[in-house]
């Protein structure tokens, strides 16, 4: 298949007329700009390399919008929406989670993402009970992502404790909570399945309060070589406090001191760090993976972008709880909590002298590719094929200079620029719509209902 583009954003920046060339596994074979057009397929628009979405919790799609009501006591926090969040988990079957995984990942696909990590830690039944194929929920988040026509890495998380030191889970997070002998059982499961479903396998320590010292050895050395490792860490002050309470360290200084932090790694979130501990992270070659909507909606704080940006950190965007699904609104968040912070603007452009929505995107796109594992990102040969085309009648982008696309996507008043989604050469969204869009959105009304 060869495709034209009447513009596409290269890692060297827009081109004209760029043909694309896709053989039949989804894969890029050949970029060639201002191609001759005949022979080709026309694609509606500029094409730009759809965004990995490197961290989400699919089944938090159904709080959206239900956590707003503040408590009697006015002290609501990241801690007291964990507690919803808990409570919500009590009522949530495999179905009801495959329903709204559905509809989180098909509305990710409108939105501009072709792939997403997947951070499962829903393991066991409501009572805290192992299903009977220990992987009846994981498999639930794989099926899910097949209806929407995302590519898959799936991060199936340990989870053992409530507190530093080995503190035992507490009663919300039964479903959570494995040993390392039953969690090797559910990695091996999971491992023998990827080849015939296609996802990619990595694991995910929850984080340092989850697991111990040992068990994160222990974890991580499951992963099958070069996979992903992804962690929380830093999100909150209070865990920030407590971690350094029980270690002298704090999380993410820890993390680069004793557990081999390098390019497989993703530390998600890492908020609140020193200046060491952003130069450290940042020269470590791991992700920082960032989830600005999220993290502005549940009070956690600000990344210190402008160091770690200086230091040539890798990034990525991620919709984390899925309150917010669209990684313009990521990329616009993350750049407009910065200007608040320091009260200037343009304040993460790079040195390239692009436009800040356009540096921004590319590197998110790279930084999140190595995030999830997957050849993406990029519109250049050897990547899988993941595009996204612009709608040039979205009255945002009418009459845009190509250089100004993104910015005009991600800071202007767009709020549906994409027309197009291919995920490995293949639509799954076209003119705005998913093709399964009407019947996932029915399932997902049924589950809410009954829920």
């Amino acid at each position: 298949m060869k495709w034209i583009a009447p513009r596409a954003l290269l890692p060297q920046g827009w081109a004209e007329s760029v043909a694309i060339d896709i053989d039949d596994a989804g894969t890029i074979t050949a970029v060639e700009a201002r191609a001759d057009r005949a022979g080709c397929e026309l694609l509606g628009g500029p094409v730009i390399p759809a965004m990995p979405n490197l961290h989400s919790h699919a089944f938090q799609r159904a709080l959206a919008g239900r956590t707003g009501k503040p408590s009697t006591s006015g002290d609501d926090s990241f801690w007291s929406w964990r507690r919803a969040m808990y409570a919500f988990l009590d009522r949530l079957d495999p179905d009801g989670f495959e329903a709204i995984a559905a509809q989180a990942y098909v509305e990710m696909a409108k939105a501009g993402y072709a792939s997403v990590a997947e951070f499962h830690y829903v393991h066991h039944d409501a009572a805290g009970r192992p299903y009977a194929d220990p992987a009846e929920v994981a498999m639930r988040i794989v099926s899910a992502a097949k209806t929407a026509g995302l590519g898959l890495t799936l991060l199936p998380v340990f989870y053992a404790h409530n507190g530093f030191g080995g503190e035992p889970a507490m009663e919300g997070q039964r479903r959570f909570v494995h040993t390392t002998a039953s969690f090797a059982q559910l990695v091996e499961r999971l491992r023998e399945r990827a080849p015939a479903h296609g996802y990619v396998l990595g694991v995910a320590p929850h984080s340092l309060r989850a697991v111990t010292s040992d068990e994160l050895d222990q974890v991580v050395r499951l992963a099958p070589p070069g996979a992903p490792v992804h962690i929380h860490a830093a999100e909150q002050t209070r865990e920030v406090d407590e971690c350094y309470a029980a270690t002298h360290m704090r999380p993410v200084e820890w993390l680069l001191s004793h557990a081999g932090v390098d390019r497989r790694w993703c530390i998600v979130h890492a908020t609140h760090m020193t200046e060491r501990e952003i130069d450290g992270l940042a020269s470590s070659g791991a992700v920082a993976g960032l989830a600005p909507t999220t993290e502005a909606d549940l009070g956690d704080g600000i990344f210190p972008g402008p160091r770690y940006f200086a230091a040539k950190g890798r990034f990525g965007v991620g919709s984390d709880s899925n309150t917010v699904i669209s990684p313009f609104d990521e990329l616009r968040q993350l750049e407009w909590s910065q200007r608040l912070h320091v009260r200037r603007r343009n304040v993460l452009a790079d040195e390239s002298g692009a436009g800040t929505g356009a540096s921004l995107w590319l590197r998110a796109a790279q930084g999140g590719a190595q995030a999830v594992g997957r050849p993406v990102g990029v519109i250049a040969a050897g990547f899988r094929a993941d595009l996204v085309v612009f709608d040039g009648a979205d009255p945002a982008l009418v009459e845009q200079a190509p250089e100004d696309l993104l910015d005009a996507a991600i800071f202007g008043p767009s709020r549906a620029p994409v027309r197009d989604v291919l995920a490995g050469g293949r639509y799954i969204v076209r003119e705005g719509r998913h093709e399964d869009e009407d019947a996932v959105l029915e399932r997902y009304r049924s589950t809410l209902a009954l829920l």
